[in-house]
């Protein structure tokens, strides 16, 4: 028996061993796994859950120091009984998620070999076959070193590996990545289906009663002809159709779809957190450093999670972040990088680096020719927070007080106190506050536009002076500002039409209507009506004015030129309606 004894026992201890040191290798992926199965819909062993990494670690390195043990010869017996409560265990687990369709893949050899649960059922019953072989014919088994210090020194030592090893992974990234998201893969690619690959089928069991019986008929599809009364019908997926390496990632905001949009995008750099309220929140203070350093060098930089915006959003603001994040699926989060915050490099969809936020140091960034090396972080955080403010009831303002406005209200995050009553009177309240902290910006007499601050930070100076009387002292700093590029031109026409149309003038690019007291509207009277289209796409704007205005006033509008006598006889019947 001495040889059969030898092979089971290099083949159980060799199997550990390998199994252990995948799984130890991506500790924190394991326990997403046994979070899982501590899920109420699998075990219900829910109060788990917080332990889940503690307990991987503590699996995986008995694992890989019991494959060793039996292969050395170490405390047979111990060894040999600890081995068959773990294949005890485990069988149970790979039975129950095959037999109940529970979990899908055990997680045994991480990612580096799926194995789907029957398939793992089936190792474990071969494993459990040979311990207990091993069990029963255990005289066999002698030690390869008699001297007991050099065991206990090969168990310590491997221990402490083992140990070593969890701790590196752990504070960095897995030292293997077997996923589909590992650097030099290109994700777009990795979502394709290939041309002629195997398409899932389905048999459908349609039921009908005949004559007071059920019976029961089987198509692939189609309807059957049946004379009786139709009751229902199943289906049954018979053959599973190719799955490709990615299919579940997707880039959102709001009702937007941005997949496309940044898997064609060159230099992206994507900050992971899977779940806000459970990101490490030390490592922030290095993904600000890294991601404003890439910002400057002119790399796009967002973030992804699976948190609401009512989540991410203040924590952005309270940790002056200079990104916005998407969502994006947590599983699939989890997958990219095990790592929260993760630090993703990519360029059109190809991941170039991954990072562990303890390496953000590591990213490597080149200098673009879009590059912003003068961007001032701190002035562009205090920008985007008037930025804030000075929309925050505006869309409120333009819904009736009611359901409508309750419902965007709540969709805001606002509670019922700030949606409701005189919020006019809490925006001017706001756009005051703002219009001081503008000014004071605006005192050295240089606008903060896009070099400074960024896009669409740029905007935010405007649009304060826009909401206020103080177009008239700031209109040719903002014309200087959009003749350098550093703010849109064609909101510096929007502007400079407001402070004709106030001062009774003809406006030049037709962005302002008016309507009096309820009365019909119109377009302000512009200068040289015949030639604004030419004007306004010089100036930036996509549409005619006879489009504006429709998008104005509706689409019923006409777009008529008036002239300024006409403007002023339509205010004054306004005013004599109204009296």
């Amino acid at each position: 028996m001495h040889i059969p004894v030898h092979m089971a026992r290099f083949f159980v201890g060799a199997l550990f061993i390998f199994s252990g040191f995948i799984k130890l290798n991506d500790p924190l992926g394991f326990s997403y796994k046994l979070q899982e199965y501590f899920a109420p819909e699998v075990l219900n062993l829910e109060f788990l859950s917080p332990y889940a990494l503690l307990i991987s670690i503590g699996l995986v390195i008995s694992e890989v120091l019991l494959g060793i043990a039996l292969l050395i010869g170490y405390r047979k017996k111990l060894t040999l009984w600890l081995l068959l409560a773990m294949i005890v265990f485990f069988t149970f687990l790979t039975f129950y998620s095959a037999y109940f369709n529970k979990v899908t893949d055990c997680g045994c050899f991480g990612d580096a070999i799926p194995l789907v649960p029957w398939e793992s059922f089936i190792k474990d019953l071969v494993l459990l076959v040979c311990i207990l072989f091993l069990l029963f014919f255990q005289k066999h088994i002698r030690p390869i070193f008699k001297n007991k210090i050099v065991q206990n020194s090969i168990i310590f030592l491997s221990f402490a590996a083992c140990m070593c090893f969890g701790y590196y992974v752990l504070m960095h990234l897995p030292w293997l990545d077997f996923r589909a998201y590992k650097e030099g893969s290109n994700i777009a690619k990795n979502m394709e289906i290939p041309e002629g690959a195997p398409e899932a089928i389905f048999d459908y069991h349609w039921k009908f009663n005949v004559n007071g019986k059920e019976k029961i008929v089987t198509t692939s599809g189609g309807y059957p002809q049946v004379e009786g009364e139709f009751i229902g019908y199943e289906t049954e997926q018979v053959q599973e159709g190719y799955i490709p390496p990615v299919h579940d990632f997707t880039i959102e905001k709001g009702d937007e779809n941005f997949t496309t949009t940044f898997l064609e995008k060159e230099n992206v750099i994507v900050i992971v957190a899977y779940n806000i309220d459970k990101t490490e929140r030390e490592g922030y203070y290095n993904i600000k450093k890294v991601t404003e350093e890439a910002i400057r060098k002119g790399y796009t930089v967002i973030g992804l999670t699976s948190s609401s915006p009512s989540v991410h959003e203040p924590f952005v603001r309270d940790y002056k972040l200079p990104f916005d994040f998407y969502y994006t699926d947590e599983t699939t989060l989890k997958t990219i990088v095990r790592a929260s915050p993760g630090i993703v490099s990519m360029d059109k969809g190809t991941i170039l680096q991954k990072l562990h936020y303890n390496d953000a140091s590591d990213l490597i960034l080149n200098s673009l020719p879009t590059a912003k090396p003068h961007l001032n972080f701190n002035l562009k955080f205090q920008l985007d927070s008037i930025a804030v403010l000075d929309q925050k009831y505006r869309k409120l303002m333009q819904v009736p007080e009611g359901p409508e406005r309750k419902a965007l209200g709540e969709s805001m995050g606002l509670d019922p106190a700030e949606y409701s009553g005189d919020i006019w009177k809490r925006q001017i309240a706001l756009d005051t506050s703002n219009l001081r902290k503008i000014e004071s910006i605006l005192k050295n007499g240089v606008y903060p536009g896009k070099s400074l601050v960024g896009t669409p930070t740029n905007t935010a100076a405007w649009s304060v002076i826009q909401h206020s009387n103080k177009i008239p002292k700031y209109l040719d700093l903002m014309k200087k500002a959009g003749k350098a590029g550093e703010l849109p031109f064609r909101l510096v026409a929007m502007m400079e039409d407001r402070y004709l149309m106030n001062e009774g003038k003809h406006q030049i690019y037709g962005t302002q209507g008016m309507t009096y007291n309820n009365g019909t509207p119109f377009i302000w009277p512009i200068e040289n009506p015949e030639e604004v289209n030419k004007r306004r796409e010089e100036a930036g704007f996509s549409s005619t004015i006879e489009s504006y205005a429709k998008d104005l006033f509706g689409e019923d509008f006409e777009y008529t030129p008036i002239t300024l006598e006409e403007a002023e006889i339509r205010r004054l019947a306004s005013i004599k309606e109204h009296e």
